[in-house]
């Protein structure tokens, strides 16, 4: 037990350190590519919208190849190669004399930070079923530090010199590295490895696995729709200006409370709402809440009830680790890598549609020519979304509570999972 503890604390700190280093470069990289265009916003706009495209391809690409690898050679391999390439990538982004080079980086940071899937089989690979939620939880507390100090840190070091960042992004990289080949220990043991098949490895073949299972192609609708609708932060900051006027410290704040929120939220009400409720009513509650706290931030009259808004979206948090255990619960030990791998594939896909649906939008209902004006479009969308989602979820079989029994005993899985020969049972992101 004490050494399922302590990986689980390597591995938080491991995924804490990589977002961190990814925070530090949000409030940077818009500036860096602004000074190689010589301040031609129009330009800027077009070429930051290609490097978020291109970050989510190489995500899409590479997550369920790095997710099949570490079925195949362990997770431990694939997190330390993945965070070296990470340190080494800021390093070449730093030294960048064109910005062609700064763009070759971020293809190289998206492939590197798809390890993030196999952090998340790494959880799954040293934790009892019934706390899996709790456990992908704290996996959220580390996303609610990483942006909540990173784009901090990163816009004080970027007021001194924008490639500073990313020279302490690589040095938080490294250490991350030097930190997992000195104390992460491997997670999966060698019987349950798998082989390596290219049609787990590419991307379109890794979502087959999401459909081998009624159950499982269920909660892969209902995360696909709560992806999608998280991109409404894509306009986070220009409703925000739009509609109140706001400066980037009252942006900066706003996040700020986004990630003290999320943290707190993901760390501590996760598993004890598993514990109480179980996870299917963890699941839909927590959409519950994100689609009212959605609504109210399309209808803030002004910038408090707007912030307002912030710890009701929040509670949406104790959703998605639900959602990631319920769905570890209906594949083999042997597939968890490949699991991650295509749930990180089916996110990516919601990066490259999502902050385009919100913003076109956005754009469209406070165009003037246009009959109807209504701002808070986007986030009444996104209500609609996960509203959907929330009706999904109350469909889904199985709780998957935690026993009230012996502390050792394991709730019996429903028969359509026993039939599929998967292991009986005993969670950000885009601001």
């Amino acid at each position: 037990m004490k050494n399922r503890q302590a990986a689980v604390i390597f591995i938080l700190v491991t995924v804490t350190l990589d977002i961190l280093a990814m925070g530090l470069i949000i409030p940077v990289l818009p500036k860096l590519i602004l000074d190689f265009l010589g301040g031609r916003m129009t330009d800027a706009a077009t070429w930051s919208a290609r490097f978020a495209v291109v970050f989510a391809l190489m995500q899409f690409v590479f997550s369920p190849v790095l997710g099949v690898l570490s079925d195949r050679f362990g997770r431990r391999p694939i997190i330390l190669l993945s965070n070296l390439g990470l340190g080494l990538d800021y390093v070449v982004m730093a030294l960048s004399p064109t910005i062609g080079w700064l763009f070759l980086g971020r293809i190289i940071s998206g492939i590197t930070t798809s390890s993030i899937p196999t952090a998340m089989a790494y959880i799954a690979d040293v934790t009892p079923k019934e706390k899996r939620a709790g456990a992908f939880g704290m996996i959220g507390v580390a996303f609610g530090v990483g942006f909540t100090f990173g784009p901090a840190i990163g816009g004080l070091v970027g007021d001194i010199n924008p490639r500073l960042a990313f020279w302490v992004a690589a040095g938080l990289s490294l250490t991350n590295w030097l930190w997992g080949f000195l104390f992460v220990p491997e997670s999966l043991a060698q019987e349950q490895r798998k082989p390596v098949a290219l049609r787990r490895a590419n991307p379109v073949g890794s979502l087959v696995l999401l459909r081998s299972h009624p159950e499982l192609w269920r909660l892969a609708t209902i995360q696909f729709l709560a992806y999608t609708a998280h991109n409404v932060f894509s306009v986070w900051a220009l409703y925000a200006i739009y509609r109140y006027a706001w400066n980037q410290k009252w942006i900066g704040l706003s996040l700020m409370v986004v990630g003290i929120c999320t943290a707190a939220i993901s760390g501590g009400l996760t598993g004890r709402a598993v514990k109480r409720w179980g996870e299917k009513r963890t699941l839909y509650t927590g959409q519950f809440f994100g689609a009212v706290g959605m609504a109210i931030a399309g209808w803030a009259r002004n910038s408090a009830v707007y912030l307002a808004s912030i710890p009701v979206i929040s509670l949406w948090n104790i959703a998605m680790p639900a959602a990631q255990s319920m769905m570890t619960h209906r594949v083999s030990e042997k597939e968890q890598g490949e699991l991650q791998g295509a749930i990180q594939s089916m996110r990516s896909i919601t990066f490259i549609i999502g902050p385009w649906i919100f913003l076109k939008v956005f754009g469209w209902f406070i165009n003037p020519k246009n009959p109807v004006h209504v701002p808070g479009a986007p986030y009444y969308l996104a209500a609609a979304l996960l509203f959907t989602a929330m009706l999904m979820s109350t469909r889904i079989k199985g709780t998957y509570a935690v026993s009230t029994g012996p502390a050792n005993a394991v709730p019996e899985a429903p028969p359509e999972i026993a039939a599929t020969g998967a292991a009986p049972i005993a969670s950000q992101e885009n601001i």
